[in-house]
Parts: C-alpha cells; sequence; structure tokens
C-alpha cells in the first residue's frame, strides 16, 4: 500500500510540475519578418491582398501542390475565404478568411486552423514604400496558446519555425514579383 502511495504521489508531482510552470510561461506570441521588393507599392499590395496568389509564394502553400482548394467570395475583398484541406500533416485543414483591408497599406486575415490542432490566429500584410520603385512587406502572424497547452511553448519556439516559413515565403514573393 505504501508503494502505491509513493507512486500516485510521484505521478501527481510529475502532473502537477508542467501545470504549474504553466502559469508563468506567455500565452501570446507574435511572429513578423519583412523583405524589400523592386516594386511600386501599389504593384506589391495589389498582388499580395489576392490569396490566390499565395499559391505562388506561400511555403505552406508549396508543401502540397495538390492539397484540395475552394473559395467563398471576391478574392481581393473583406469577407473572402479561401479553404484548403491536405493529406499532409505539416498542411492539415483550415481557411484563411480576409477581415480588414486598408487600400495600399495592410490586409488583416483571420486563420482558422482545423486540422492537425484547431486554433484561430490573426496574419497580416503591411506594405511601406522606400522609393517610388522599391517596397518594404511584412508579414505577421499572431496569436495564443490556451492555458494548459501554453507549456509547449518551452518546446516549440514560434518565432523560429514559423518564422522560417514567413521568410520562405517573403523570399518567393520577391522573386515572383521582381520577374513581372
Amino acid at each position: 500500500m505504501k508503494l502505491i502511495k509513493k507512486i500516485l504521489i510521484v505521478l501527481a508531482i510529475i502532473i502537477a510540475i508542467p501545470l504549474i510552470m504553466a502559469l508563468f510561461i506567455k500565452k501570446d506570441y507574435a511572429v513578423e519578418r519583412e523583405v524589400s521588393i523592386n516594386k511600386s507599392k501599389q504593384e506589391v499590395f495589389e498582388y499580395i491582398k489576392m490569396l490566390k496568389n499565395q499559391d505562388y509564394f506561400s511555403v505552406w502553400s508549396m508543401k502540397d501542390p495538390n492539397m484540395k482548394k475552394t473559395y467563398t467570395g471576391t478574392d481581393g475583398s473583406v469577407g473572402f475565404i479561401s479553404a484548403w484541406e491536405s493529406e499532409n500533416k505539416e498542411v492539415g485543414k483550415g481557411e484563411q478568411e480576409i477581415v480588414k483591408i486598408t487600400e495600399g497599406e495592410r490586409m488583416d486575415v483571420k486563420l482558422r486552423f482545423k486540422i492537425p490542432f484547431e486554433a484561430e490566429d490573426d496574419a497580416y500584410f503591411i506594405t511601406e514604400s522606400v522609393t517610388p520603385t522599391q517596397t518594404k512587406v511584412k508579414w505577421g502572424f499572431t496569436g495564443s496558446m490556451p492555458y494548459p497547452m501554453n507549456f509547449m511553448c518551452l518546446f516549440f519556439d514560434m518565432d523560429k519555425e514559423v518564422g522560417k516559413d514567413l521568410e520562405g515565403g517573403l523570399a518567393n514573393l520577391k522573386v515572383v514579383l521582381e520577374k513581372q
């Protein structure tokens, strides 16, 4: 009986430690990357506000060229939804919806992931003129991991993991736009 009691105490401690630690780990995250593109701000913005164009620069779209895609609404306008479904676990299933456009300046998107996990995050693109023929593009991603899942932030660096995908996508965007 003493052995069982000791085992139960040890198990309780093993479970309690991460739960207690998660109370002190931040839940919110923000990732942003930028690139300079040798095109006018208007040309760049007109391209990135069309979610279908992400097929040509987003690393997530390129991970499964055969993913099933559906669209609702008018691309490049508030309310447009681009949904995807893939057998590739890195891509999964979800959708993104344009929720706000400040013409020529910024586009905000709501991301709703369904598989392999459920989450809702926000993404955005910001364009800034550097010169009349050069534009700085910022691509950002913000979200929150609820307690106690935020404990995973100790082992998964959102800035590093998501950041490398944003960097890859922005590098692809630069190549695509500068070829036009």
